[in-house]
């Protein structure tokens, strides 16, 4: 298994939160143990103030909620 860091890889529709099962925009890598949690952007706000002091890397992509979707012209 190789080490990656936070930023290699972007979250997808397939990364739930860890707490509610929605679509995760958030990942915290623990600095003790190098273990990930993933959150959606409700419960990250929620416990970022306790959990981020903890962490090595804290990838926030709650950006791509305001985003307006792009979709390709048909021919």
């Amino acid at each position: 298994m190789s080490a990656t860091t936070v930023a290699e890889r972007e979250l997808t529709a397939l990364d739930r939160c860890d707490r509610c099962g929605a679509q995760a925009y958030v990942r915290a890598v623990l600095a003790t143990s190098g273990g990930e949690l993933l959150f959606c952007g409700h419960h990250a706000r929620e416990v970022e103030s306790k959990l981020r002091p903890q962490t090595s890397g804290w990838q926030d992509e709650t950006s791509k909620l305001h985003e307006k979707p792009s979709f390709a012209e048909v021919d």
